[in-house]
């Protein structure tokens, strides 16, 4: 986060708050996040969605504007503004807002193979682009089922890719592993899936692809 000091040489954030109060208000917002993917995970874990959770989840949006900005609220929010906006959702709608949904949690397996989540599918560039190798930077986040983070390094640099260790406005592709994982800021993402769909949200050429679509590409 930017700041400024004041005349009185208080320290404050770009819209002039202090900055504890600033602090203060991206914890809550993160907070509110991490209850919203517990509520989407909920919603989720019978397969179906039904007009009655996604007004509840609606009217939590309205009441923690807080998070309205933030990844994956600032996806979920339109579009289920948008169905509800007649009163009434229809089968269609209803299974568009499923997928989005599982999307956003990476689906509801993850307890049954003892995982802490799945990673989410959400940012996924759609249709997914054409993957090269040569001259291309990678970076890696999650876990993987292919193989360790070092493999994923080795199979990228022996076709003439680079790895990277942070997301930057240069980066050509950032892979997402399918497994979540323990030391992401939230339970289905972390701060590189973030800052890449903030980046590419700006027109940087960034593309967000799967562990299984990077994976079937190395041939």
């Amino acid at each position: 986060m930017g700041w400024i000091q004041d005349s009185f040489g208080r320290h404050r954030d770009e819209h002039g708050q202090p900055l504890v109060t600033a602090y203060r208000r991206d914890a809550a917002a993160e907070r509110q996040i991490d209850e919203l993917i517990g509520i989407v995970k909920g919603v989720v874990a019978d397969g179906m969605v039904h007009q009655g959770e996604v007004e509840f989840l609606l009217s939590w949006l309205n009441s923690n504007r807080a998070a309205a900005d933030l990844w994956p609220a600032k996806a979920i929010y339109p579009r289920i503004s948008a169905a509800l906006a007649d009163g009434h959702i229809d089968p269609e709608e209803e299974r568009e807002i499923l997928d989005l949904l599982m999307a956003t949690v990476g689906g509801n397996t993850a307890p049954q193979s003892n995982e802490a989540s799945d990673s989410t599918s959400l940012p996924l560039c759609k249709p997914a682009p054409i993957v090269e190798f040569a001259g291309r930077s990678f970076c890696f986040t999650g876990r993987f089922n292919s193989g360790t983070r070092d493999w994923c390094h080795k199979a990228i640099e022996s076709r003439g890719g680079a790895s990277a260790g942070s997301i930057t406005k240069k980066l050509d592709f950032l892979v997402i592993g399918d497994l979540g994982s323990r030391d992401w800021l939230h339970s289905t993402h972390g701060t590189k899936i973030m800052k890449a769909v903030e980046y590419r949200d700006q027109g940087f050429s960034i593309a967000i692809v799967s562990e299984q679509h990077w994976f079937e590409r190395l041939g």
